[in-house]
């Protein structure tokens, strides 16, 4: 998977470790850290050398750094009391031309190795496997494959599989065809129809280039960066992927995957030493210790401006002459912005320090989200409310992915005459910043984010700090000092208590001083996506016409063989696997207390006496976040009864309890409708951020969109977040008086924020938990009740109590939750078929079936069925064949069966493979290994972890029980042959249950001249 640059802030570190649970953590924390503080520098261990044993009380970890012997490879250990453990190895990979080689050679070297050298046993390990997380990253200059599991045997399998695929890969020519670009026939059993270019990189390329947004920070990157690897596409340019020979790709491999180039990671509370021996066995004891040439040299800073292809401009302000560069490109038109004559995006950027210095890049990550997040920040000030543009310009912000980084403002949606007036605003603010500073309550806020950021636990905190290292580490920087956050902090307060205007002296110096400053403007080309595919067309020609007669038969066989493998059953027997047996038999039961309460725009309009500034300031002074959400629950046993509402959640210090509580009580009953300017700037950044996230997310469009006629919460579901939310937020944006839409928002309120039909979930230690029920028993003492007495139950309403509570809890005062749900009994389902018409070079395509709740005992069986039909079937046609980056099928909570393709070169062809994927369960062809494959990869998402703050999530919410969900597990392991054909045969077939479609992308001949399909 490509991963570009994208902005690292301070949120690599979210959700580290939950507040609420300090002290019941550290008394068990003891174990693992305490074993890692035995080693000694200097003591060696499995040919590895112990060269710093460093705590990290802040994170409760202990970091262990070491450094293998024979080959120079380096090792940090993060021994944590966490059973989700990972594994990372990363190699710094800088390409030198655009070809994709990085990016190519991570896919091609999961294609088989000397161990396992069956086809895909990276795919494969997905369902041999309980992982809670497999992937791989090809970054701008690393490539790093990380996995993590809580199963020790688990663990050294796939570590096993890691090792060897990365170190000793087949890198066989027909998986470079497959993974990186051929030359096929179109239909590759006629040689008469004509060739042209395929390949999975290729098309997840082509895909990644229709999103403006990324097409705006890879240019931003490589004009501010030029001299080296900065300077090309490490992904690849679909142009230039064509270029890429298997024999380059090998060379590659040989010169960057070395154990002398590599990092290694591990964290969690698995022992270190049967790591350290594994990797040295397996791997390392295979290699000696060699100088790698892949080290990327300082950038030369700009000095003065270059005239040569360059245009050159002057800003004075205050007699102060700034020399930058400015560049101009061009991207495809949206054809879901808000404004067509407004599509421009401008952005200065300024080049930083190399992030190796690891305080100076903290004050400067600060730094940046002091300029740029919030309401408060100066540059929202004087950009997003300027009413020149809609959004900020992509890439805002601190970059600190690169050896130096960079800070990026600038706004997208201005018209092209305004990118002048952007650039004077953008210099004027840095000069308004440095004579003025920032309050010290912003200053204040942004500490305690950080604050509660390193004490709220997530799920995958191990891959959170992997990812937070790479890049420091890559250059050679320390990550344990990266990763002493409370050291950091105390130097910064000492530095703004001994020079008060610290932060404004930094922004002379690296924004007003800096020569080596770049202006970057984009603007939409209705020709743009004719002219790709005219460059693309050109570059075919020119590769069929050097092509002899031989060669073109040698494309034909070679095509055939490709396909013939593709086809050809495999032999995963040489993989290592868990058994079902290995599956825990019993989940663990979560207790907790029930009591009955009486029960997103709205944080960030303002409330009771604070405007919407001072709101946001109070929010980040006393919270870690406050969200607003509407929520769209199935019921667990009737398809088309569900209950509908507005999640609103926050979590806090225990010392900002009742100021949190205090901001809500505000909100719910003093909410701000008078800022008009203000919800205009918030609806036009919302309208914004949804066209933008369609190239990301075009699959999720496509299933929503195929499962709105299907169930009446799949219409709803539609109606909050698919296509038709992004198509309502385009209209009201597009609306020159929004005042209809704030005189709503009073009559929403009303209905809405009362008590009347809220209910209450509290996450705390023991210890906090009486002053919690306490603040809340308050907050909802205060928030109102309806005015009007209240009307009989409508009857399509049903009032459900939730299943029993899990064993050990307590019902308070004989208290039960009571959901309301809602039912429709003349919803009728129906086919519908759609095909958005973008302006994409691929596709994205959803197919979706009704089948049965989860309650249902065929539910287990439909969702065992998924995962094979993706596994053993959906994979090899949608991405082995199709050149698909990715497709499968998946089955909902809601019971709805979803088959998908993502960046998908065809359409049409895609529904065909999905029709045959149904045929083949239908069938039966797939054995009981195949069967238990598949059980393994969906208990490893039903046994993922879940984080301190979610444990009861599901019965507050759905009404599941734990006794419910023991129950669904059984049914899970129950799930035989004869009842997945019997579910494909029920559900899946034509004519069996009610389908539905969607496409998202180019204009379709076929689908056009197709009355039965609706072409928006």
């Amino acid at each position: 998977m490509w991963r570009f640059s994208g902005r690292r802030g301070l949120c690599a570190v979210q959700r580290l470790s939950c507040g609420a649970h300090h002290k019941v953590w550290r008394g068990k924390s003891d174990q693992a850290c305490e074993r890692a503080l035995q080693y000694k520098v200097g003591e060696k261990i499995h040919g590895f050398t112990v060269k710093q044993v460093t705590p990290v009380p802040e994170l409760f970890l202990t970091a262990v750094k070491l450094n293998h012997d024979n080959t120079g490879a380096r090792y940090l250990h993060l021994a944590r009391e966490d059973k989700n453990n990972l594994f990372s190895v990363q190699f710094r990979t800088t390409p030198m031309d655009s070809t994709g080689v990085p990016h190519v050679l991570e896919h091609t070297v999961l294609c088989g190795s000397q161990k396992y050298p069956c086809r895909d046993p990276f795919f494969k390990m997905l369902n041999r496997s309980l992982s809670t997380f497999m992937n791989a990253f090809t970054a701008s200059d690393y490539t790093m494959y990380p996995f993590s599991t809580q199963n020790p045997k688990d663990f050294q399998n796939l570590l096993s599989v890691y090792l060897d695929a990365t170190f000793f890969p087949c890198l066989r020519e027909l998986d470079f065809w497959q993974e990186g670009w051929r030359l096929e026939h179109e239909n590759p059993s006629d040689p008469q129809s004509p060739l042209i270019f395929k390949g999975v990189v290729f098309n997840e390329m082509k895909g990644a280039f229709t999103d403006n947004e990324r097409i705006f920070s890879q240019h931003l990157q490589n004009k501010l960066l030029p001299d080296h690897t900065y300077s090309v596409v490490s992904g690849g340019d679909p142009l230039c992927i064509p270029e890429l020979t298997w024999e380059q790709l090998k060379e590659f491999h040989a010169t960057h995957y070395h154990p002398s180039n590599a990092r290694f990671f591990t964290y969690g509370n698995f022992p270190l030493e049967q790591h350290l021996k594994q990797i040295h066995d397996e791997a390392l004891s295979k290699f000696q210790k060699m100088e790698p040439s892949t080290a990327v040299p300082a950038q030369q800073h700009w000095d003065k401006p270059m005239t040569n292809g360059w245009s050159v401009l002057s800003a004075c302000l205050k007699y102060h002459v700034i020399l930058q560069r400015e560049f101009h490109i061009t991207c495809g038109p949206d054809s879901l912005a808000t404004d067509a004559s407004k599509q421009t995006t401008v952005s200065v950027s300024f080049l930083l320090p190399d992030i190796t210095d690891t305080f100076e890049a903290f004050t400067l990550n600060l730094l940046s989200s002091l300029l740029i997040s919030g309401p408060n920040s100066p540059f929202y000030k004087a950009l997003i409310e300027s009413g020149l543009g809609t959004d900020f310009s992509p890439d805002v912000g601190y970059n600190g992915y690169t050896r130096e980084a960079y800070f990026n403002v600038g706004l997208q949606g201005i018209t092209e005459k305004d990118v002048k007036t952007v650039r004077e605003i953008i210099d004027r603010t840095i000069e308004e910043v440095i004579e003025k500073g920032f309050e010290d309550d912003r200053i204040e806020a942004l500490l305690h984010k950080i604050e509660i950021q390193m004490k709220h636990q997530s799920t995958s905190f191990g891959l959170a700090l992997t990812s937070y290292i790479a890049s420091c580490w890559n250059h050679d920087g320390d990550p344990v000092e990266l990763l002493q956050m409370g050291n950091q902090l105390t130097k910064f307060r000492q530095c703004l208590k001994e020079n008060p205007k610290f932060l404004q002296e930094k922004v002379g110096q690296y924004f007003k001083n800096n020569q080596h400053k770049m202006t970057l403007s984009m603007k939409p080309d209705d020709k743009y996506y004719e002219k790709q595919t005219q460059m693309e067309t050109e570059k075919l020609a020119q590769k069929v016409n050097s092509l002899s007669q031989a060669d073109k038969q040698q494309i034909y066989q070679k095509g055939l063989e490709l396909r013939t493998q593709q086809s050809k059953p495999q032999d995963a027997s040489c993989l290592p696997a868990l058994k079902v047996s290995d599956i825990e038999p019993v989940m663990p039961f979560t207790n907790f207390d029930i009591a009955l309460a009486a029960p997103s725009w709205l944080i960030r309009l303002g409330c009771g006496i604070l405007d919407y500034r001072e709101q946001a300031q109070q929010i980040e002074l006393k919270t870690g976040g406050m969200t607003v959400s509407p929520h769209v629950l199935p019921d667990d046993s009737q398809l088309d009864t569900y209950e509908q509402g507005v999640l609103f959640s926050s979590l806090c210090l225990e010392r900002n309890l009742p100021d949190m509580m205090h901001l809500w009580s505000e909100i719910f009953n003093n909410p701000c409708f008078e800022e008009e300017e203000h919800f205009k700037v918030l609806v036009k950044m919302t309208a914004q951020e949804l066209s933008n996230g369609i190239p990301d997310s075009g699959h999720l469009y496509a299933s929503l969109r195929a499962s709105k006629t299907l169930t009446p919460s799949g219409d709803l579901k539609e109606t909050f977040s698919g296509m038709d939310q992004v198509r309502l937020m385009k209209r009201i944006a597009e609306m020159t008086d929004i005042k209809p839409i704030l005189r709503k928002l009073p009559r929403i309120k009303k209905y809405l924020l009362n008590c009347d039909n809220m209910r209450c979930s509290v996450n705390a230690t023991p210890q906090q938990m009486p002053q919690a029920e306490k603040e809340v028993e308050n907050f909802l003492r205060n928030v109102g009740r309806s005015k009007k007495e209240r009307k009989p139950v409508r009857p399509h309403i049903v009032e459900k109590p939730t299943h029993s509570g899990p064993r050990g809890s307590a019902l308070v005062s004989g208290s039960q939750i009571i959901r309301k749900l809602i039912t429709d009994p003349t919803f009728k389902p129906c086919q519908m078929k759609t095909h958005f018409v973008l302006p994409f070079p691929v596709n994205y395509v959803g197919e979706c079936v009704r089948t049965v709740p989860y309650a249902d005992p065929d539910h287990a069986s439909l969702k065992i069925l998924a995962r094979l039909m993706t596994a053993k079937f959906l994979h090899t046609e949608i991405r082995e064949k199709g050149g698909a980056y990715g497709g499968g099928a998946k089955l909902s909570h809601s019971g709805i069966f979803t088959l998908y393709s993502y960046r998908d070169p065809n359409s049409i062809e895609t529904l065909q493979s999905f029709g045959k994927a149904v045929d083949w369960a239908k069938s039966g062809k797939f054995t009981q290994q195949d069967i238990d494959e598949a059980k393994l990869s969906v208990f490893s998402a039903v046994d993922s972890p879940v984080a301190p703050s979610e444990k009861g999530m599901d019965h507050f919410l759905y009404g599941l029980s734990d006794e419910m969900k023991q129950a669904h597990r059984e049914q899970l392991f129950a799930v035989s042959h004869d009842q997945l054909t019997s579910v494909s045969h029920k559900y899946l077939g034509i004519g069996k249950s009610t389908h539905s479609l969607a496409i998202l992308g180019p204009e379709n001949p076929k689908i056009a001249k197709d009355p039965s399909w609706i072409v928006r």
